[in-house]
C-alpha cells in the first residue's frame, strides 16, 4: 500500500529540514516543504530533498493573477516536484491557467506533471473566520462551493480539512485526490488547528494523502512518532 503520510518540514533552515527528513524517511511517502522553510532556504532545499529520492509537496498556495500564477507552477516544475497548491479562491481561470501550465512545462521537459491542488478553506479558520472576511459563513458550504469551482476549473486534487472529506467524496468524482492537513493524534496540545481527525479517521473518511506537521516535527522523537502514526494506518 502506498504510504500516504506527507511529513511537514516546517522548521526554519535547510539543516534541520535534511536532518528531520533523513530521520523520518522511512515511516513517511513524502515530504512538505512550505513557506517557513521555501523562504529561509529556497529552491535549492527542493532539489535537496529530491535529490534523497523523496517526493516533494511544495505548499506554497500560489495565489495571484492567471499569468503570475502559471509561470510560478512553471518554476515548481522544473523543480520537479509532485504537488504544489494553490487558493482555489483566485477563481477558475487562474486554475486553469496554472493546470495548463502544469501540464504544458511538465511535457516538454519529459516529466509527469505534478498534482496541482486547490486549497478550499484552511484549516485554521471556522465560521466566525469566514464571517469575518465576508465569505460564506458555514465552513463546509464555503469548502464544497470552491471545491466544485475547482474542479469545473480542470483541477485533479483539493486541500481540504478531515472534517470536509466525506462531503467532499459525496460530490467529486473517485479520481480527485484529496490532501488533508489538520490531523492530530490526540496527544498534543491545542493549537490553531481547528478542523481536525486523527491519521486513522481521516483515511476512513475517504483522505487520499495525510498531511502531518507538529505530530511529527515537534514530537520529543520524530522518527518513533512518524512509526507510530504509520501503524496505526495498518
Amino acid at each position: 500500500m502506498r504510504n500516504p503520510i506527507i511529513a511537514a518540514l516546517d522548521v526554519p533552515d535547510a539543516g534541520a529540514a535534511l536532518k528531520l527528513a533523513t530521520e523520518i524517511a522511512p515511516f513517511v511517502g513524502a515530504f512538505k516543504i512550505g513557506g517557513e522553510l521555501f523562504t529561509a532556504a529556497g529552491p535549492d532545499i527542493v532539489r535537496r530533498v529530491r535529490a534523497t529520492g523523496a517526493a516533494v509537496f511544495l505548499d506554497l498556495k500560489f495565489h495571484d493573477i492567471p499569468n503570475t500564477v502559471a509561470k510560478a507552477v512553471a518554476s515548481a516544475v522544473r523543480l520537479d516536484v509532485q504537488m504544489l497548491t494553490l487558493h482555489t479562491s483566485g477563481g477558475a481561470e487562474m486554475m486553469r491557467a496554472a493546470e495548463k501550465s502544469a501540464q504544458d512545462t511538465a511535457k516538454s521537459l519529459g516529466l509527469p506533471a505534478p498534482l496541482v491542488l486547490g486549497v478550499t478553506v484552511l484549516t485554521s479558520s471556522n465560521h466566525e473566520t469566514l464571517a469575518e472576511i465576508g465569505c460564506e459563513p458555514d465552513s463546509e458550504k464555503q469548502v464544497l462551493r470552491l471545491a466544485q469551482l475547482a474542479m469545473k476549473a480542470g483541477l485533479r486534487g483539493l486541500v481540504c480539512s478531515p472534517l470536509e472529506i466525506s462531503a467532499l467524496r459525496k460530490i467529486l468524482p473517485p479520481h480527485i485526490q484529496l490532501v488533508t492537513p489538520g490531523i492530530r493524534t490526540g496527544a498534543e496540545k491545542a493549537d490553531d488547528q481547528k478542523r481536525t481527525l486523527t491519521p486513522r479517521e481521516a483515511m476512513q473518511a475517504g483522505a487520499s494523502w495525510l498531511v502531518v506537521g507538529r505530530p511529527i516535527y515537534a514530537a520529543a522523537n520524530p522518527r518513533l512518532a512518524a512509526e507510530k502514526i504509520l501503524e496505526s494506518l495498518g
